[in-house]
């Protein structure tokens, strides 16, 4: 171990293949790290027996076994000498080396073809290369070469991909005269990353994508006829979180359910893991959770492709309730005939309950009262008996505690000069009033807005100016849009419309004011 990391000197096949992975521990829990896989690559050599000529027919068509060692990783490369190193065949639209087996194949057979041949296998993994005995090819002469029909020998399988990957396919045919090649998507269009090359014989996709799925198929034709192949690509997907586990506190006592959502093709698995150690298998939900329940998680989604890791911890509260974090505000205004939100919050595992008082009276729902779930007090057609001081007194098995604060009941706002609808002409100005009466304990603010947009006056000041009214100086020409006002019993919304006239047209925008107290303080700022 150095700092963490695992090195190995000297390592050996048969004590040291495997797959690894790291633990880290602390106070909180264990994870585990993603799996590695240690491999070792060989590439064996050939055997040593000699390899027996072929004799072929000229024109005819023929194929020399390349069969490869041992070996390990499959990455091989394949390429065939003629007589001697290193003088390597030239692959043409006569003569084909496939990368998938290594075969050396030839349309038909040419006096030129005479020689020994061997077949010269390399691995990039391991930086090794190795070839085989020398095969005799003796073509046999014939007065006339006879021509015959294409026939595919190299055929490719059914292909499952890994989106992003590249893929090669590779056809070949035998046939004289040479046949020509051609590929296809049956019933779609070719992938636009698509390139042909070695004379047609080999058909590439690079960075496959789920559009790219499908069957293809190649064609060899000469002059004495066609043959066809079809197969097809699957295109699969390495697992991608939609939805994974972060750090999550909960009470103790409660449930949880913890979603963990991967995507991928195939769909992948779900299993867990607590502290480093297999837990569960697809959804976890946990009821009535405990300390025993807390700890380092791990979601792990996996397929045939790969896995990946979502790490989280657990932590489970169990505290008496308490108001420091955040208490109740220590006055409250609610405008007479409106409706007031008392929120009581405070700090508790588990979720305690929650009782209301009024000085000395106990508080329980009715048709203006409503204690809501989260502990919140609403009134509604608030009253000035509803003034006073209101006490939120909560409980769980760990204690209790309570807090308290002041309900002020006002006077409501009410627009005393209203402004009204504007008829005016562009280029002209126009001038909007606007008074209320309110509680004199409040600050009044008026806010002015046109098709939706807040005036700021400081900014517009060309355009607009105010007192107690707006000014709307020069006016040009904006386009009407939907406003959306809401009224709510610590303000008032008007809405007035100005038409707009422009020669022939006419044009209908809207000003919307709103009126709205803010505090108890005097001279206060909007």
């Amino acid at each position: 171990m150095v700092g963490g990391n695992l090195v190995i000197n000297n390592p050996d096949k048969q004590k040291d293949a495997g797959i690894y992975y790291c633990l880290a521990s602390n106070n909180y829990g264990m994870v585990r790290s993603t799996e590695a896989t240690l491999s070792f690559g060989y590439l064996d050599p050939f055997p040593p027996e000699e390899r027996p000529e072929v004799r072929v027919k000229e024109g005819k068509g023929m194929v020399l076994l390349c069969d490869p060692p041992y070996h390990f990783p499959d990455d091989l490369s394949y390429r065939w000498l003629l007589n001697e190193f290193p003088v390597f065949i030239t692959m043409d639209k006569r003569r084909f080396v496939s990368q998938t087996n290594g075969n050396l194949y030839i349309a038909n057979v040419e006096a030129s073809d005479r020689g020994n041949y061997s077949c010269f296998v390399s691995s990039p993994s391991i930086t090794k290369s190795v070839f085989s005995k020398f095969i005799p090819l003796i073509p046999l002469p014939e007065r006339i070469t006879k021509p015959y029909p294409a026939d595919i020998v190299v055929q490719f399988k059914d292909v499952y991909a890994l989106m992003g990957q590249n893929v090669t396919l590779e056809c070949f045919a035998l046939g004289n005269p040479v046949p020509d090649i051609r590929w296809r998507k049956v019933l779609e269009p070719m992938p636009s990353t698509a390139e042909i090359s070695t004379s047609g014989a080999v058909l590439k996709i690079f960075n496959i994508q789920l559009e790219d799925e499908g069957t293809y198929e190649c064609e060899a034709e000469n002059i004495r006829g066609k043959d066809k192949h079809q197969a097809r690509i699957y295109v699969q997907a390495f697992p991608e979180w939609v939805e994974h586990i972060n750090d999550t506190e909960v009470d103790i006592g409660s449930d949880l359910y913890w979603p963990c959502v991967a995507t991928g093709k195939p769909i992948p698995t779900i299993r867990w893991l607590k502290n480093g150690y297999s837990y569960h298998r697809g959804e976890l939900r946990l009821y009535d959770v405990t300390f025993e329940n807390a700890g380092m998680y791990q979601c792990i989604a996996e397929n045939t492709h790969g896995a990946i890791y979502a790490n989280a911890e657990l932590k489970i509260l169990a505290l008496a309730p308490t108001f420091e974090m955040n208490p109740m505000k220590k006055k409250i205004l609610a405008a007479k005939g409106g409706r007031v939100l008392i929120e009581c919050k405070p700090k508790a595992a588990p979720k305690p309950k929650f009782l209301w008082s009024k000085g000395t009276e106990r508080l329980v729902n009715s048709s203006r009262m409503l204690i809501w779930e989260d502990g919140s007090l609403e009134i509604n057609n608030i009253t000035r008996n509803d003034g006073g001081i209101y006490t939120c007194f909560v409980e769980n098995n760990k204690g209790k505690a309570n807090s308290s604060g002041t309900l002020v009941i006002t006077d409501p706002t009410r627009i005393i000069l209203a402004p009204i609808n504007v008829d005016i002409t562009v280029g002209e100005n126009a001038t909007m009033q606007c008074a209320a009466s309110f509680d004199p304990a409040l600050d009044l603010t008026f806010v002015w807005s046109f098709n939706g947009y807040v005036i700021d006056f400081n900014k517009e000041n060309i355009h607009y100016q105010r007192n107690f009214m707006v000014r709307v100086l020069s006016l040009i020409l904006l386009t009407s849009q939907q406003p959306l006002c809401v009224s709510t019993a610590t303000a008032i919304t008007i809405i007035i419309y100005m038409r707009v006239r422009n020669r022939q047209k006419v044009f209908i925008s809207l000003l919307v004011l709103t009126v709205i107290f803010l505090t108890l303080s005097k001279n206060g700022q909007p």
